[in-house]
């Protein structure tokens, strides 16, 4: 039996392709499509059910000490109402999990971790795990919240309609927040009809955009409230447009850009506490890896034509055609294409008039050496070979950064 989130019935309202993702019953896409979806995104807004998301709640006199101890993130750093990505790793170094962590109350002693899918039993058993005497309790919060993404250039004045104090919005940083999704411990915070909510200024598109948590019982009522609010300049999207628009956007899925292998030489150094000299400034589970890290890289590539392999299936990386790794993610960026050898986008400014993307094929490959960036590897499936690009980013003009 699929699991399915407080929004299931909309997706088939909707007409959604729905798909059994990690046990769960999501949306591919809708009736617009996914090569829609993500462009609606890119100029306007999208909106994404993310209740398969899983929420861990830290909390007690030594939160922070037992997070310090397991989360690559310097939290010495992190002020209430801030957030952080971070990578959560085992004594190898490989990644138990990346999520983002949020510090609630300024006390250092309640902390939420946003985990991927599926991984919140195994993200707990690992802070218990490492918790030894420490006056921690480690809550899992599912079926506590729902969670919904409000993502595009629209997305905070789409917001602002639906929030009772909208000016709350005014000058919100990137990765910080406002309020929470546990009613008892937000009292300022709220979507019309009293709502609770935590809303973060973060998101998984690179575009401007918001992550919304409410209480369970809800999730139908802001999704309804997002939607009125929006208009025409809000659609409905699903887990395909998502995917590429991460992708592009250059962030990694966990368990496969990211997972059971040396968290080393990957484009997500900024995950780890690095001083400007390139040394850690505290030491971590895992942290042992870093004195003598193995010959294992991640690299973002982008290719010349929309053309893909199939990176499910074990898709092989070439270089001089010797074998060097495999491919880890393999997206179609629709938003771009190469305009005299370059990668021009929806947003770049110095776009041609008629522009007119055909997409590009671009993701991650994981190989045993270091490529300099322009290097010219090779793709193989069972089908095709393609060339592509070693690059350092993918699309351009991203406006996750920008000022509110």
């Amino acid at each position: 039996m699929l699991k399915k989130t407080p929004l299931n019935a909309v997706h088939h309202e909707l007409e959604g392709q729905l798909t059994d993702f990690g046990g769960w019953e999501m949306p591919l896409w809708y009736k617009a499509g996914a090569v829609k979806e993500h462009l609606f995104v890119l100029e306007k807004s999208g909106i994404f059910d993310i209740c398969h998301m899983c929420v861990v709640r830290v909390t007690g006199k030594d939160a922070f000490e037992l997070l310090q101890r397991c989360l690559t993130r310097n939290l010495e750093k992190m002020a209430k109402g801030a957030c952080g990505y971070t990578m959560i790793l085992n004594e190898q170094g490989h990644v138990v999990d990346d999520c983002i962590a949020y510090h609630m109350d300024g006390n250092r002693t309640d902390y939420v971790l946003v985990v991927n899918s599926n991984r919140d039993v195994i993200v707990v058993d690992h802070l218990n795990k490492h918790k030894g005497s420490l006056d921690v309790t480690i809550k899992n919060e599912a079926g506590h919240f729902g969670k919904i993404d409000l993502q595009g250039p629209k997305s905070a004045d789409i917001l602002r309609k639906a929030m009772e104090k909208p000016d709350l919005l005014n000058g919100m940083k990137y990765f910080h927040f406002l309020g929470d999704y546990d009613p008892a411990k937000n009292h300022d915070v709220h979507l019309k009809g009293g709502i609770p909510v935590l809303i973060s200024r973060t998101g998984y598109t690179g575009e401007l955009g918001f992550e919304i948590l409410c209480p369970n019982d809800k999730t139908l009522e802001v999704w309804n409230l997002l939607m009125k609010s929006g208009g025409d300049d809000i659609l409905p999207c699903g887990l395909a447009a998502r995917d590429s628009l991460r992708m592009g956007a250059m962030l990694p899925l966990s368990q496969q850009d990211i997972g059971p292998w040396p968290f080393v030489n990957t484009p997500w150094d900024f995950a780890l506490p690095r001083d400007k000299e390139g040394k850690l400034t505290k030491s971590f589970i895992g942290s042992d890896i870093y004195k003598n890290p193995p010959e294992s890289y991640t690299f973002a590539y982008c290719g010349f034509d929309p053309r893909k392999v199939d990176a499910h299936s074990g898709a092989k990386v070439l270089l001089d055609g010797k074998e060097i790794g495999v491919v880890t993610t393999c997206c179609l960026e629709v938003a771009c294409s190469r305009v005299n050898g370059k990668i021009v986008g929806t947003a770049s400014p110095d776009k041609p008039a008629d522009f007119k993307p055909r997409g590009l094929v671009a993701g991650y490959v994981k190989v045993d050496r270091k490529l300099e960036p322009g290097t010219k590897v090779t793709l193989k499936d069972a089908r095709r070979s393609i060339e592509v690009e070693i690059v350092t980013d993918i699309r351009p003009g991203r406006t996750a950064r920008v000022a509110i």
